[in-house]
């Protein structure tokens, strides 16, 4: 083992052994300094010809560094939950061994962007160990939209997720032709008078393409609040004002009609009628 004395400012000395600087380190350094030569060389020559000669000549560079040891060792993705992983793998295409520096990081962002669950992707090289990173944002499920007998998940942007989905838990049902486009004004309208109430709507039906229906609490068994075609903001107002002043929603009503901008119909539940007691034999 080579050893070496160096003397501290107090004359005494300290032993150290000499450390043999690792081959991948040189390899990155070189590979540093030479993709910053062609970057350089590509700025500065803007002849086709050069150009071109440029591009074979960072391929024949490229080459030569993956040869050296900068190979695709493993592919990591993280986030994923509903994404398909053989739809990922599909896009990617690499196997290990393939060279990592000819891998088009934004060109692969983009092909992974199109496949329907995935809101956002970061995808990045890690040199040592030779990993391909893959960190996916998935979209969120803010409501089913049914049209015409059939169903179809909404992101929280309000767009159609094109895929298959069944939720796991109660999720608030959007009715309607026009009903996707128009829902996140109407819901950051009731957030924002009354964030309290938000959780309570249950299905929102857009009725003529013109205005809503919604129901609160229960799908089946809830209120239906019957709301105008304009002024919506005053009429859910006055829901909140008469909820809170006379408890208006805890009453046995089926319909709360606010169509009518001076006037507030309802309609009261039905009473089930009572089981007859059977007759008592003597």
């Amino acid at each position: 083992m080579a050893e070496q004395n160096d003397k501290t400012d107090n004359g005494s000395k300290i032993l150290r052994s000499a450390k043999e600087w690792p081959d991948r380190l040189r390899a990155s350094v070189f590979v540093l300094c030479l993709i910053g030569l062609a970057a350089a060389l590509i700025v500065v020559l803007k002849n086709d010809l050069v150009n071109k000669k440029i591009i074979e000549t960072q391929g024949a560079i490229l080459d030569y560094i993956g040869a050296k040891g900068f190979a695709v060792e493993d592919v990591v993705v993280t986030g994923r939950n509903r994404t398909d992983m053989a739809d990922i793998e599909k896009i990617v295409n690499l196997k290990r061994g393939d060279n990592i520096l000819k891998v088009d990081v934004r060109q692969l962002k983009q092909k992974l962007e199109t496949l329907p669950w995935i809101r956002d992707v970061r995808v990045s090289r890690s040199l040592l160990p030779n990993l391909l990173l893959i960190e996916i944002e998935e979209k969120n499920v803010l409501a089913i939209w049914q049209l015409n007998d059939r169903f179809y998940p909404l992101d929280t942007d309000g767009y159609v997720i094109e895929a298959d989905y069944r939720p796991d838990k109660p999720i608030l049902l959007i009715v309607g032709a026009g009903a996707a486009e128009n829902i996140l004004p109407f819901l950051r309208m009731v957030a924002r008078i009354s964030p309290e109430y938000l959780s309570r709507v249950k299905v929102a039906n857009y009725i003529s393409k013109r205005r809503w229906n919604i129901i609160l609490d229960d799908i089946r068994h809830g209120i239906t609040i019957k709301l105008p075609e304009d002024d919506v903001e005053d009429a859910w107002k006055k829901l909140v004002k008469l909820d809170v002043s006379q408890g208006i929603l805890k009453r046995k009503l089926t319909i709360i009609d606010l169509r009518l901008k001076d006037k507030v119909t309802v309609k009261l539940r039905k009473s089930r009628p009572k089981a007859k007691k059977p007759a008592q034999q003597i």
